[in-house]
């Protein structure tokens, strides 16, 4: 059985979390090609790590460069992570690899080199833990590539995945298998909405935020993520309760107020457009394997009951209530929204720090390190200048985690005969 298999049931026997993959003070560095570069799905990773897991100890950042293939990532890896000493990767290359034409043992073999030089050089800087990302797939109602069909091409995709998977299980890493997370998507979505449904771009190959979303849960799930957001448990004849992340301020009869410093990811508005990432949720488990806030309700003594969250009511069974609703998915509208949106806007601006700042500084460092060495002003002029760099990038995490702040909100529930 292969090694990434066995990682649920490792950490059940061992009674650790599934967070477990992330070391203490992760430092998480999302790298790939311009689908990284577009930092939506690397800003989707970063939000889910920030507010979802509460930890406070994990710091991300996006390496993505347009146009880039596994081998140009390889040159620049050990300049340009030294700019944040990453000890945890994610890697998504293969759609420019493929070289937008079909599959050859050529093109395969040299993925794989470059690929290899990416795992080893990640060794070399101490990254600990690599969630080895498959290239995603293109959508063939919209990717209209003169020379290559995009049911061909996505054959090339599927070769390169079982490369990266291979790789994973070599050096035994966490495989990230985006790329059927997105095509069994992809087709589900299309059979419901229609050829004219675009989750993977107007261009078929950079994706949609709704693409993009299964992406980010490729990778969460790779990392190892539970999923539990929490659970409350409100008795109609006695106290609320709430599991680590959620504190009950108030609650008795039917209403509990908490304040909860885990929250559920929160999602567009639109459940139709391609734009919106809550359009792809029926298609995709994202919130059954990510994204769990349980209601459970106790004694309840109507077939029915009205559940109010925030703003938005909904009805359920008694039989439901009792076995639990996931909050996150069952709710269109949350307490959690504005300040999740908050957050997302403050990670976007700090990721677009970090292309500007990787793109047009710190991998043109390379050019003069040589020189830095020699001439003693230069190596000052470099290190004051990679100081303001870093200062400004902490100026913008710290806004980031600004954002982060415990939620009050209040969930009731009433009887109805």
């Amino acid at each position: 059985m292969r090694l990434f298999s066995l990682l649920p049931l490792l950490l059940i026997a061992t009674s650790l979390r599934a967070e477990s993959l992330l070391p203490p003070n992760a430092r998480v560095a999302v790298i790939g090609d311009s689908i990284t570069e577009q930092k939506i799905y690397s800003k989707y990773i970063e939000t889910y790590l920030l507010a979802c897991t509460g930890k406070s100890d994990i710091k991300v950042f996006q390496f993505g460069w347009s146009g880039e293939r596994a081998g140009g990532f390889a040159a620049r890896l050990e300049n340009d992570l030294a700019v944040f000493n990453p000890n945890v990767a994610t890697t998504c290359y293969g759609m420019n690899d493929g070289s937008y034409t079909a599959f050859t043992p050529q093109i395969g073999g040299e993925y794989e080199k470059n690929m290899r030089a990416i795992l080893a050089g990640f060794g070399k800087v101490g990254v600990k833990v690599v969630a080895v990302g498959a290239p995603g797939g293109v959508d063939p109602d919209f990717f209209t590539r003169p020379t290559i069909k995009g049911e061909i091409y996505n054959e090339n995709l599927a070769q390169l995945r079982d490369i990266a998977k291979k790789l994973a299980e070599e050096n035994k890493q966490p495989f990230a298998n985006v790329h059927d997370t997105m095509m069994s998507a992809l087709a589900k979505s299309k059979a419901a909405l229609g050829k004219g449904y675009g989750p993977f771009g107007g261009d078929g190959f950079h994706p949609a935020p709704a693409g993009q979303l299964l992406m980010a849960q490729a990778f969460l799930k790779a990392l190892g993520f539970d999923g539990e957001i929490g659970t409350i448990t409100v008795d109609l004849k006695g106290q609320a309760t709430a599991s680590s992340g959620h504190v009950v301020k108030s609650g008795q009869g039917g209403s509990v107020t908490l304040e909860s410093s885990k929250w559920p990811f929160c999602f567009d508005a639109d459940p139709k457009s391609s734009g919106s990432n809550r359009s792809i949720l029926p298609f995709t488990s994202f919130n059954q394997d990510l994204n769990r806030l349980t209601l459970q309700v106790k004694n309840l003594g109507a077939a029915k009951a009205k559940v109010t969250w925030g703003a938005q009511s909904k009805e359920f069974s008694r039989e439901q209530l009792e076995a639990g609703i996931n909050l996150a998915a069952e709710f269109t509208q949350t307490p959690f929204d504005a300040a999740f949106a908050n957050l997302i806007n403050a990670i976007g601006l700090k990721q677009s720090f970090e292309t500007t700042l990787i793109k047009n500084l710190v991998t043109h460092m390379r050019v003069v390190a040589a020189e830095a060495a020699e001439e003693p002003k230069v190596a000052a002029a470099l290190a004051k200048l990679k100081k303001k760099l870093a200062d400004e990038h902490a100026k913008q995490d710290a806004n980031v985690r600004k954002q982060i702040k415990p939620v009050t909100h209040t969930i009731k529930v009433e009887e109805i005969h």
